[in-house]
């Protein structure tokens, strides 16, 4: 997957619809599909407040309970991913990029290094 960057001028329709929304059509599989995407942020205005939980993954671990009941403070549970190696950054539980870790101030925060695109 390559790193890429968008803005949303970009999903600006070249057609000729000036309806100014999204027309729905039919795909192969009989089920309504986006032909036309919004050709301005101000047709997204709709969605602005709309809360999303987002989350960054540094890793996995699986174990037992009775693993898990034994841990203590300072136990130190080894994940699935080495260090430098980028984490997962989800929206509402699907995966939408991977990127980095950084300090921001006294905070973590994460930058995103690539988007994930996914076939609906």
């Amino acid at each position: 997957m390559a790193e890429e960057d968008f803005e949303l001028g970009e999903f600006a329709s070249d057609g000729g619809d000036s309806g100014g929304g999204m027309a729905p059509t039919s795909s192969p599989s009989g089920l309504p599909e986006v032909t036309d995407l919004p050709k301005s942020a101000r047709d997204l205005e709709a969605v602005y407040d709309i809360p999303v939980t987002v989350s960054a993954v540094l890793g996995k671990a699986t174990m037992q309970v009775s693993q898990l009941l034994r841990l203590g403070r300072g136990a130190v549970i080894e994940l699935d991913r080495k260090v430098g190696e980028a984490i997962d950054i989800y929206v509402n539980n699907r995966l939408v990029a991977r990127g980095e870790v950084v300090v921001v101030e006294d905070r973590l925060g994460v930058t995103m290094t690539e988007i994930i695109k996914t076939d609906r």
